[in-house]
Formats: C-alpha cells, sequence, structure tokens
C-alpha cells in the first residue's frame, strides 16, 4: 500500500518532464508517485536512472539469477517499491515469476536450485551491514558462475541496496506494479530470515 512520502512530490512538468513520465509509463505503464520525491534533485534522479538502465543492461550473470539476487536483496533490507518493482520486472522480462514470487521466502521454499540458493544467500550477506560474505561462499559461486559473474552479482546487490535504502530514508514505498498487470502477492516468509551466509547446503529448506 502506498503511504505518504518523507517529502512531498513536486509536480513532474516541462518537456524533461514529460520525457521522464513517457519512460516511466512504458516501462511500468504508469507514472509512480515517487518520481516527484526524486523530482527535487533533477540531476540525481538523471543519473540513478541513467545507472539503473546500464545495470540492466550487463549481461555476464544469467538473468533469472540476476533478478533473484535483486529480490533476495530488495526483501531483506525491507524495500517495498523496490520488491514491487523487481517483482513485475521479472513478469515483463519473461522469467519465472513463480520461482521469483518465492523469492523473499527461499530458505523455506522447495523451488530453488543450489546455485540460486547460493545466489540469494549471497545477496543478503552483502546487504548485511557490515557485509558478511564469506570465502566459502564467494569460493562456491566462483566456480559455478566464474569471475565477471560474480563481480557482476556484487555490483548488482550494491546498486539495490543504494536504491533501497534511498528509497526507504525518503519514505517511497510500494506502488502496485505487480498488481497492476496482475500478478498474485508477492509471498513473504512466515517468520524474520536467518542471515546465515555458508553454501546452499546448509541453508536448504526445512
Amino acid at each position: 500500500m502506498t503511504t505518504a512520502t518523507r517529502i512531498p512530490t513536486a509536480e513532474v512538468d516541462g518537456l524533461q518532464g514529460a520525457i521522464v513520465k513517457y519512460a516511466a509509463t512504458k516501462m511500468t505503464g504508469k507514472v509512480p508517485d515517487s518520481l516527484g520525491v526524486l523530482w527535487h534533485h533533477k540531476k540525481l534522479m538523471r543519473d540513478t536512472l541513467g545507472v539503473g538502465r546500464k545495470v540492466e543492461a550487463w549481461k555476464e550473470l544469467d538473468p533469472q539469477l540476476a533478478s533473484y539476487a535483486a529480490i533476495s536483496a530488495a526483501a531483506f533490507i525491507g524495500c517495498s517499491m523496490c520488491l514491487d518493482l523487481n517483482y513485475f520486472l521479472a513478469h515483463d522480462h519473461g522469467l519465472d515469476e513463480e520461482k521469483a514470487r518465492e523469492v523473499p521466502r527461499w530458505r523455506e521454499s522447495s523451488v530453488f536450485t543450489p546455485l540460486e540458493r547460493n545466489v540469494m544467500a549471497y545477496a543478503e550477506a552483502a546487504s548485511q551491514t557490515p557485509p558478511a560474505v564469506t570465502d566459502e561462499l564467494s569460493d562456491a559461486l566462483l566456480a559455478e558462475i566464474g569471475p565477471a559473474g560474480l563481480v557482476e552479482l556484487a555490483a548488482r546487490v550494491g546498486f539495490m541496496n543504494l536504491s533501497a535504502r534511498m528509497n526507504i530514508a525518503l519514505g517511497i514505498h510500494s506502488e502496485g506494479f505487480a498488481d497492476a498487470c496482475g500478478l498474485p502477492p508477492i509471498r513473504m516468509p512466515a517468520s524474520a530470515s536467518s542471515t546465515g551466509t555458508t553454501p546452499a547446503d546448509v541453508g536448504s529448506p526445512a
């Protein structure tokens, strides 16, 4: 549910505003209210959106794994905006939305492979303060996705942390992107998940 942001939204106006609103509508089907918050600092908004587009163009990490990493980090940090948007994007990009819906409760779910579970464990570990990634987990992933894939995984999780923590600080919440395309509610864990960072055999479902 959308609640008031901590900064009043500005009117997204002018030619630049029209371009931004068009791009947002093309991407998500609507103009997010959060654009009005970021519109107060147009250069920051342009730069942040620009980096986000570049991140989406990276291809060293399998798109499905990249999606799980982003959703897992968003869920761990608690950014409902990021969680909803990335769930929507998984659907929009033709990824496995049923599995994407399970990501926030991946420790209790039985649908993920050991590699997928390691990716999500890494995303959670890298999102802790301070980060808690272990050599053991890194080595397990390095053997599976290679050095370029592991670098990209770390960077994608880092960018999600930037976006998620900024959204939470500004009071930006979910705006129902997933609802707009008819996706069922995302499945949240029954209780707070643990933050173990060992490879998947340790984090297997009960």
